[in-house]
């Protein structure tokens, strides 16, 4: 049986759609990410998941049980939101514990969780510290662990990391996994960050229009695109004669496709290439090997192998 079923989804508001018959199942263990552009209904589906947005049509079952007639605090759903909503006058011991609270958690019970979770995100020096004495990425982990604590059947995550700055989201996207790893807990993330995704994710969701455009491992999604829109969305493409070409994989090589390199940016670890040819105006990424690389304006031919 699949733990989480959604079947035939779908939302209106009004005369506009914002889920169309989306059927997904999710297996128990599994990251689930919801990825596309705004507007194109994952953060809805997320929300009729936690049963704050009632749909329009079709059916969500958890291990079987049709979630709809559940209320969102039964559920057994934890959840952090993109604000992460910590409570200011409450320590970080405090928050963590207030959904043990409302559950009617034993005190003795409650430290002693409270105290593991803090430990597991890393936390526990921290725990007597109110909201603002921390860091950006400390209170995302206060939310993280608030959402954990409860041990909730499934996590959901609502762009969680969007406030970060970049280095620390990168951090944070590995200490996620392996939390999430360590837990086993199934974890669906709502995001529009491409690389977040595909590092995070066991399988990717690219939604567009409210349909599920492509579901698969991240990276079968990017090497083998079902649609253009998913080529396009997911990662940089080239369209030469009906076939998709991620930049990385074309190389400057002896014969070719012929071009004349219109520009070259230095990114550090690699080099961005814009090459007029006669297919059209084609990227080209190279990664930074510390050899000569062509200028622009240089004479160049393009190759690329068979996916």
């Amino acid at each position: 049986m699949t733990f989480l079923a959604l079947e035939g989804l779908g939302k209106r508001f009004g005369s506009h759609v914002a889920v169309d018959g989306l059927t997904l199942g999710v297996e128990k263990g599994e990251f689930v990410s919801l990825l596309g552009p705004s507007g194109c209904g994952k953060t809805t589906t997320l929300q009729m998941i936690a049963g704050f947005v009632e749909p329009s049509a079709g059916a969500i079952r958890l291990e079987g049980r049709d979630l709809l007639a559940v209320k969102p605090a039964k559920r057994g759903l934890g959840i952090v939101f993109q604000s992460y909503a910590l409570f200011p006058h409450m320590t970080v011991a405090e928050n963590v514990a207030f959904g043990l609270e409302m559950q009617g958690v034993a005190a003795d019970e409650r430290r002693r969780r409270v105290g593991e979770t803090l430990e597991l995100v890393g936390l526990a020096a921290f725990s007597g510290r109110f909201p603002r004495q921390l860091s950006g990425g400390q209170q995302q982990r206060v939310a993280l662990a608030r959402a954990l604590v409860i041990r909730p059947r499934i996590l959901l995550l609502d762009e969680p990391l969007s406030n970060l700055d970049a280095k620390l989201r990168e951090e944070m996207q590995i200490e996620l996994r392996q939390i999430q790893r360590t837990l086993g807990t199934t974890t669906i993330l709502v995001t529009h960050d491409q690389a977040e995704a595909m590092a995070l994710s066991d399988r990717l969701v690219v939604m567009n229009q409210g349909r599920a455009e492509q579901v698969g491992p991240p990276h079968v999604v990017y090497e083998r695109p079902a649609t253009p829109f998913v080529a396009s969305f997911l990662g940089r493409t080239n369209l030469v004669a009906g076939e998709t070409v991620r930049p990385e994989k074309i190389v400057f090589a002896a014969t070719g496709l012929a071009g004349k390199v219109r520009t070259r940016i230095f990114q550090g670890n690699h080099w961005l290439y814009q090459v007029e040819t006669a297919s059209g105006l084609l990227t080209v990424i190279r990664q930074n090997s510390g050899e000569a690389m062509p200028g622009e304006g240089e004479q160049v031919h393009l190759a690329w192998g068979k996916a």
